[in-house]
């Protein structure tokens, strides 16, 4: 799908503007379709720090940023690997894995947090994001032994969401336990050497690989370089470096699976499952954004999905590390997506990428309308036509033809065809016997909603097929449409 020049400049202009109201000292950002990267640049520079050798560049397409708990989509990823080789039940209880993890239940229930509890954050556990940010070197000893000490659920497991990185970290271990290698190793031979990814848990020993510093804000306008961390047993959760374009390529692979791509390590039935809401979650809003609709939000396996009044599915993930800020998002039925890095704390570049993607998506449907589901089927297409000759004149024969048994049943045809003509003489009568759908559109293949011009308006019609491999209309409903959908 070709992306507007007009839309991708906007895109451009929102980090570049972050930029300059010194949001973060730098930035870098890619647009993607299902083909790839279509667009990317960068703003500000890659560190303040002096020792730098890079300080002063403009961050680029290929510059390794921290992408923080962006990574949890490649943990979800390595556990559904194993899953399709038959090493693994998401819903065994995580300490069959992992015999220290056995947290203290509210209420002293002896319930344990499963495989999928934890990856959908419905394990139980408290949201832990300052602490667990700075655990990521921890030894797989060390955490055996703080797991050992005792941990809280601050909820029944599998009773509703709250964001832990801890759950992700004892799925690193799981990883480790049913694999039979480290955590790092598995996830990089795996995952991200077979998609040939420059995606990478250690800091590049190779000074002349651009990498960017991130920075903590120090009083008003000031930056203070920080330095990095290296792998640990809470990499799970946060641990890679990856660029805008590798982190790009990572999210048009995920996508992917809508159209059915199986290329790759893991299959599109996974992929897909991991883009579906598993577990609900309230939509946290900026309070200067405190009209704005809600949207239904939740929790896949490592990634977020919000569904969009006007585009439907969005997958994303946020990730938040000393120094950094990253975020990447997809619309689903697309594949046009955004990713974006800030060398900040607490930049949000999330606010920047969902601005971003909206400006790509807004631009896309000027010229293809891009929530509509999939096409219909040849079949509810053809009942259309006949449908739209029934409505122009009525058959009992040529109804039963078309329309399957509980129509007559729920409303008698004769009943439907008084309506049928009542609902004329509203709009001042035929104008002719036309049975093309105008303004067809429908929510699946198996639905369609059309209208036929009268003399002073228009009739909506709308049909839902039956689920048989030979289907006929299971709804049948004639209306008059309303002024106000008409704009009159």
């Amino acid at each position: 799908m070709t992306i507007a020049a007009d839309a991708l400049r906007a895109v451009e202009a929102v980090f570049t503007e972050r930029i300059a109201a010194n949001t973060a000292p730098g930035s870098s950002w890619a647009v993607f379709d299902r083909g790839g990267v279509v667009a990317s640049g960068g703003a500000g520079v890659t560190s303040l720090d002096p020792s730098h050798p890079a300080r002063g560049p403009e961050p680029g397409p290929d510059t390794l940023f921290r992408i923080a708990s962006c990574t949890k989509s490649f943990t979800a990823a390595a556990l559904l690997l194993l899953r399709e080789r038959g090493l693994l039940d998401l819903d065994t209880p995580a300490r069959s894995f992992v015999p220290e993890f056995s947290p203290e239940v509210p209420g002293g229930g002896a319930v344990g947090p499963t495989v999928r509890m934890l990856m959908t954050m419905s394990g139980g556990l408290p949201t832990d994001d300052p602490w667990a940010d700075r655990e990521e070197s921890m030894t797989r000893d060390e955490f055996d032994a703080m797991l050992a000490a005792g941990i809280r659920c601050s909820a029944v497991p599998g009773t509703g969401f709250e964001y832990s990185n801890l759950g992700y970290a004892v799925l690193g271990q799981v990883v480790e336990r049913v694999s039979g290698s480290t955590f790092t190793d598995f996830v990089t031979r795996e995952l991200i050497e077979p998609l040939g990814l420059d995606v990478r848990f250690d800091r590049p020993a190779d000074a002349a690989v651009p990498l960017a510093t991130g920075h903590r804000r120090v009083g008003d306008d000031g930056w203070l370089p920080l330095p990095f961390t290296g792998p640990g047993v809470f990499s799970a959760i946060g641990g890679l470096f990856a660029s805008a374009r590798s982190l790009a390529e990572w999210a048009v692979w995920l996508a992917s699976a809508g159209v059915g791509d199986d290329s790759g390590p893991l299959s599109a039935a996974s992929r897909r499952e991991m883009q579906q809401l598993a577990r609900v979650a309230a939509k946290r809003q900026d309070p200067a954004a405190a009209t704005a609709p809600q949207k239904v939000f939740g929790y896949g396996f490592g990634l977020f999905v919000e569904y969009d009044d006007r585009f439907g599915a969005i997958a994303s993930h946020s990730g938040g590390y000393p120094g950094f800020s990253a975020h990447m998002r997809w619309h689903e039925a697309s594949g046009l997506g955004v990713v974006a890095f800030e060398t900040a704390t607490t930049a949000r570049v999330s606010q920047g990428a969902e601005l971003a993607l909206t400006l790509v998506l807004e631009a896309a449907e000027a010229t293809r309308p891009l929530s509509p589901a999939a096409a219909p089927w040849p079949e509810t297409l053809d009942a259309s036509v006949a449908v739209s000759a029934l409505v122009n004149e009525w058959s009992d024969a040529a109804a039963s033809a078309v329309l399957a048994t509980n129509v007559a049943l729920d409303v008698p045809y004769d009943e439907r065809r008084a309506a049928i003509e009542t609902a004329w003489a509203a709009i001042g009568g035929r104008i002719g016997a036309s049975t093309q759908a105008v303004d067809a559109a429908g929510d699946s293949p198996d639905h369609l909603v059309w209208f036929l011009p009268g003399a002073t308006g228009r009739l909506r019609v709308e049909l839902r097929m039956t689920p048989l491999v030979s289907p006929r209309a299971q709804t049948f409903l004639v209306s008059v449409e309303s002024p106000e959908a008409s704009g009159a």
